[in-house]
């Protein structure tokens, strides 16, 4: 499993128009699933994200977790978007591959059942659609941009 994991300001996702989601200070976090990845992957990704410390404590270190921020009503999102492109293989040429993105299917299920366990787990979580064509609009706080992948074993 891949995740870009981008600390916000705020951020929203659009599809033709309309906003689907939206979050105000918190995590974007896009998730890409692999060919050969499983629920334990998603859950070891989605508890890493969670307890992600890159928020700033009243020192400014980044001491604080996305679930922090929710515990000292500051109430932090997460805004979950698919991104297939995560997968991309560049080292052969200009035009990237994406064989290593899950088939449609499982990626949907993998995707489905990470915004699912979001829920169980955190307070306010939005969402971008499966496979649809959406725009993302983000103030990225800092900037921070924490790419993550996870591997079982």
């Amino acid at each position: 499993m891949l995740a870009l994991i981008q600390r916000v300001r705020r951020a929203s996702v659009s599809i033709e128009g309309a906003v689907v989601g939206a979050i105000g200070p918190g995590l974007l976090v896009l998730v890409c699933a692999e060919q050969g990845d499983t629920p334990a992957q998603v859950d070891k990704l989605l508890a890493k994200i969670l307890k992600l410390r890159i928020f700033s404590d009243t020192q400014g270190k980044m001491n604080r977790c996305v679930q922090d921020l929710d515990d000292a009503g500051l109430h932090g999102g997460l805004l979950v978007v698919s991104q297939f492109t995560l997968a991309a293989d560049t080292s052969g040429g200009n035009r990237p591959s994406f064989t290593q993105a899950a088939a449609p299917v499982l990626g949907h299920t993998l995707y489905d059942y990470f915004v699912q366990q979001a829920r169980a787990l955190h307070s306010e979580v939005a969402t971008g659609v499966f496979a649809a064509d959406m725009q993302v609009e983000l103030v990225n706080d800092g900037p921070v941009t924490i790419p993550m992948r996870v591997a079982l074993g």
